[in-house]
């Protein structure tokens, strides 16, 4: 194996670190509309994530960086093909940063409801827009033989890629139920246990006709195996949840988030990007790749880094473990 296929197989596990981490964020940002009944039950939900959830976006710079510096040409098509998207992605991510900061700086009712407002559609639109946005990449794009994207941002907008913004939109919701039902005291607790089946239940079907959809479009053996995992990992999910085993839950709706990211990149490979306008103009790992000594160089600090990251983040969440209810909340008008 080459290293540009091992930093290929690497960026693939940074995406699915980021997508089970922020997945269920943005699963709770949703449920802050959906579940929430007064204010001290945002305050839980937002309290349950909120030690977390800027160190789960740093998966997402660390692949966003890996990309360019591993796979330049592949970085710059996908960053100016899909700027606009990628720029609504980013501007949601300040904007539900700050809004996670600011929402308690001051007592006011309308203050903290339109930051409310702000944590809601900035959950919503991302864990929507990336699955617009992978499964563009899967499918397929205009680019032409200078590795440049020549179609518009209305040709993103088809039907196949919708379906797979839906996916992800319902599997990050449930993942985030699932979550909830983990962390959480009290009524909240039972709710969005009883959420995340009916979640559960419309990514389900969601998710088994896109994948079968992906498939039959661009699958082979490995994605085979991959979508078997998904779907079996969502069935269990759904089973554990409905028998009270929270912990089995979040396990199995996690691994339905990696079967799923796996299946993507299983599908890709040896691509990075696919033409559709001319298979010999595909982007590929080969094609795409920084140089040998670049990637050497990044194999190196990437031993080193990877190892601590991954201890501090695993500390952070052993620290948080506990559940919380609304009678940890000192001042409901918070």
């Amino acid at each position: 194996m080459h290293l540009h296929d091992i930093w290929f197989v690497l960026i693939a596990v940074l995406w699915t670190g980021y997508f089970f981490l922020e997945g269920f964020d943005f699963g709770i940002g949703v449920l802050t509309k959906l579940l929430a009944r007064d204010r001290a039950e945002k305050r839980v939900l937002i309290n349950t994530i909120g030690p977390v959830w800027d160190g789960n976006e740093v998966w997402l710079l660390t692949a966003g960086g890996a990309t360019f510096a591993a796979f330049p040409d592949w970085y710059a098509t996908l960053f100016s093909g899909f700027y606009l998207p990628l720029l609504a992605i980013l501007v949601c991510l300040i904007v539900r940063g700050v809004a996670f900061e600011y929402r308690a700086k001051r007592p006011e009712e309308r203050w903290q409801r339109n930051w409310e407002h702000a944590i809601f559609w900035t959950s919503v639109l991302p864990a929507l827009l990336w699955g617009v946005a992978f499964a563009n990449i899967v499918h397929g794009v205009k680019i032409d033989a200078n590795k440049d994207y020549v179609g518009s941002v209305g040709d993103l907008l088809n039907g196949y890629a919708l379906l797979g913004g839906l996916v992800t939109l319902t599997l990050f919701t449930f993942h985030g139920a699932v979550f909830a039902s983990l962390k959480t005291l009290g009524d909240i607790r039972d709710r969005a246990r009883a959420f995340a089946t009916r979640a559960g239940v419309l990514a389900a079907v969601l998710a088994l006709a896109f994948l079968i959809w992906t498939q039959a479009d661009s699958g082979n053996g490995r994605s085979l195996v991959a979508l078997v995992v998904a779907v079996a990992a969502l069935v269990a999910a759904l089973t554990a949840n409905l028998a009270g085993r929270e912990g089995w839950s979040f396990a199995f709706s996690g691994v339905t988030i990696a079967a799923t990211v796996a299946m993507f990149f299983l599908t890709l490979f040896p691509n990075v990007m696919p033409s559709s306008l001319d298979s010999a103009w595909n982007l590929t790992v080969t094609n795409a790749s920084a140089t040998p000594y670049t990637l050497r160089i990044m194999t190196w600090c990437a031993g080193v880094a990877t190892p601590l990251v991954l201890l501090y983040q695993g500390w952070t969440y052993w620290v948080f473990r506990k559940r919380i209810g609304t009678q940890h909340i000192a001042d409901a008008a918070h």
